[in-house]
């Protein structure tokens, strides 16, 4: 590169040049950094996500719908089907749902996975954990061994019928 310093020919002349080199060391500083930063920025900690498929929920009548809603004040709104109930009454119709299924297939000894009926909570995203904790200990102290939870896929991945 050149560089002129201001004087020609033994006469003083106003330089009318712009000095490129400090933008150019400016450029070549940032170049370097952004060369350097964005590897860190773009790399990644490898994770393991779970793979999520939206299954259809098969119902068989012996199943137990339970809906689960915070109410006002902090309370919690359990409904067995479409019917109100509080963790009494929710614990001695489960009691009683046990018993009846286990008398409807011949005696405990007869109770299999297919014939073991299953209680399907569904909570709104607005309830609070305390309350579908309380259903699922509630059922499980009834002696239901598979609680699972209700919910809709994501828009746009609607589950092909068979």
């Amino acid at each position: 590169m050149a560089m002129s310093v201001g004087k020609e020919e033994g006469e003083d002349v106003p330089m009318s040049d712009i000095n490129t080199t400090p933008l150019v060391d400016v450029m070549l500083v940032l170049l370097i950094i952004f060369l350097i930063a964005i590897p860190v920025v773009v790399e990644t900690v490898p994770i393991t996500l779970p793979k999520v498929a939206y299954e259809p929920t098969e119902t068989k009548p012996e199943n137990v719908s339970l809906t689960v809603r915070g109410g006002p004040g902090g309370a919690c709104e359990v409904y067995w089907g479409m019917t109100p109930v509080n963790s009494e009454e929710l614990l001695d119709r489960a009691v009683k749902k046990l018993e009846d299924q286990i008398a409807a297939v011949g005696g405990a000894e007869n109770i299999t996975e297919e014939n073991m009926p299953e209680a399907h909570i569904r909570g709104d995203i607005n309830t609070p954990y305390k309350c579908v904790g309380g259903a699922v200990f509630t059922m499980q102290r009834a002696g239901f061994a598979r609680v699972g939870f209700i919910s809709e896929p994501p828009p746009g991945l609607a589950a092909e019928r068979l």
